[in-house]
């Protein structure tokens, strides 16, 4: 179907300002799980490990199941999949109050709430995209910042809720509140198609001649049906009257005969049909083959193989701070009266606010986005590194914020993937980095929990995740100075037989 040309504002604004709510509403609990993640702790008594899979899987789900995300708002639209993932959002909050242990909450949380934040995510990504094409970057990096401002939010909201209503309540009001993705969603509206005939009569002239072998069948048989009831007409003025005796004998001639055309039409059909699903079936091998080719391909660029290696430690060991920082201030035993502001909220706004930092100063033609990103790499295993010898509010709320800034660099990782593998393959290549993204994100907080179950101390935990970081940070390094420019010379080039695949990005 064809659309009309991205208006770049008008309704697209509306859909801006609903897609913003929407990540607020969907992100805000997910990424405040930390203050979740301290009370399912005292509830169920299970080691950090173990219930810090609630949270890694709620916020990794999304991320690794971004191909179904994507083929579901492909075939269904942005708006029936935002409605439908509203409930799933909400009832999977709500579920997740009545939770008789973890394990329960791995289903309600974990999975259903995760990958219905998931298919939100791409849902809104999608519709904007749809609506803006010189604006795009804005009203992306606008959209992008619900997630952000929900954590903020979000962090403080269900602190004062479980402290007025219980774990429990705080889980339903929660959930109800989710239910208004349901009116964010009914407000998606798609583009209008350009074709003024209405969409059946549009669809049908699109279907090759090959489908209509089984309508004609149909037709075949109400003819022949036709046929025989005059046959039979006929032949009953044969006995009623004799001189219409010749007559009868040609229609039963031609009957026969026509019945015949008939059964060798159809045979001869169905034979071009067969013949047009072996071909498609072959087109379909052939577009996968190419597909696993291309793969190949970009691992081949060392840029790219090291960005995977980095992408996914940097998630290892980057995420968890949002998880366990409120349980690492509790294990500091730090006073409630020096605690002003969670921890969490302070990640949050700064998350957001590096987001837009980054992004602008990436825009700058003397910013090289690749060292850019190393450089928030590097910095965050040295904050990580010093995680361990803070012992006071003011000096965890100071990292706090460090490290939200730091992960901002999500707004510059598009930048940097198309600079390593070029425009032509980002789709392609992104898709993959956001898969291996959904695993880090999925492995690093409990692993970071079962380095605590086994020393029962955060400081070599820690001491872990800043190594990855910075492990990522020195291999994506190497490998960008001796080959950077000749790695992007490279990937400007297209082999033949590429294929181009449309998938959703990622803030």
């Amino acid at each position: 179907m064809v659309f009309w040309k991205p208006p770049d504002g008008g309704w697209g604004w509306v859909i801006v300002v609903v897609s913003f709510f929407t990540q607020f509403l969907c992100y805000g609990s997910p990424l405040a799980v930390g203050v979740l993640y301290v009370e399912w702790l005292d509830a169920f008594g299970e080691g950090k490990g173990k219930t810090a899979w609630v949270g890694s899987l709620a916020n990794g789900i999304g991320l690794l199941a971004s191909p179904v995300c994507s083929i579901c708002v492909s075939s269904f639209g942005a708006r029936p999949v935002a409605i439908f993932s509203g409930f799933m959002v909400a009832g999977g909050l709500m579920m997740s109050s009545f939770a008789p242990n973890i394990y329960f909450l791995y289903l309600s949380y974990g999975i259903v709430v995760g990958l219905g934040c998931g298919l939100l995510y791409t849902a809104t990504v999608t519709i904007t995209c749809h609506y803006f094409d010189k604006r795009r970057g804005l009203a992306l990096g606008l959209i992008s910042t619900g997630s952000s401002v929900g954590l903020f939010i979000y962090a403080a909201l269900q602190r004062e809720l479980i402290d007025l209503y219980g774990l429990d309540g705080c889980l339903l009001i929660v959930g109800a509140l989710s239910l208004n993705i349901l009116a964010c969603g009914s407000l998606m509206r798609p583009l209008k198609s350009s074709d003024s005939p209405p969409l059946e009569k549009t669809c049908v002239d699109k279907v090759p001649d090959q489908y209509f072998v089984y309508n004609e069948k149909e037709k075949t048989v109400e003819e022949n049906i036709s046929i025989l009831e005059k046959g039979y007409i006929d032949e009953k003025c044969v006995n009623d009257v004799p001189d219409y005796k010749p007559d009868c004998i040609l229609n039963n001639s031609v009957l026969t005969s026509i019945n015949v055309n008939e059964k060798d039409t159809y045979k001869k059909k169905v034979v071009e049909q067969t013949n047009f699903c072996k071909q498609l079936a072959k087109r379909k091998w052939q577009l996968y083959l190419n597909y696993w080719e291309e793969t190949v391909v970009l691992f081949k660029n060392k840029v790219f193989s090291a960005l995977f290696v980095a992408i996914l430690l940097f998630d290892i060991g980057g995420f968890p701070p949002s998880l366990l920082m409120e349980d690492v201030a509790r294990s500091a035993n730090i006073s409630e009266d020096d605690y002003h502001v969670p921890l969490i909220s302070i990640i949050g706004i700064m998350t957001a606010v590096g987001k837009l930092t980054l992004g602008i100063l990436a825009d700058f033609k003397w910013v090289n986005a690749l060292y850019l990103y190393v450089s928030t790499l590097i910095m965050t295993g040295m904050a990580l590194f010093v995680i361990p010898f803070a012992k006071s509010y003011l000096t965890l709320a100071m990292l706090s914020g460090f490290l939200g800034f730091l992960t901002g660099n999500w707004s510059i990782f598009p930048y940097v993937t198309t600079k390593t593998v070029g425009i032509e393959k980002l789709t392609h290549a992104y898709g993959i980095l956001m898969f291996f993204a959904g695993l880090g994100n999925s492995l690093g907080p409990p692993i970071v929990g079962w380095f605590y179950d086994w020393t029962q101390e955060y400081d070599t935990a820690f001491y872990f995740s800043g190594f990855c970081v910075l492990l990522g940070g020195f291999l994506l390094l190497l490998a960008a100075l001796p080959c950077w420019n000749a790695c992007a010379n490279q990937s400007s080039k297209l082999p033949p037989n590429t294929y181009f695949y449309k998938v959703a990005s990622s803030a």
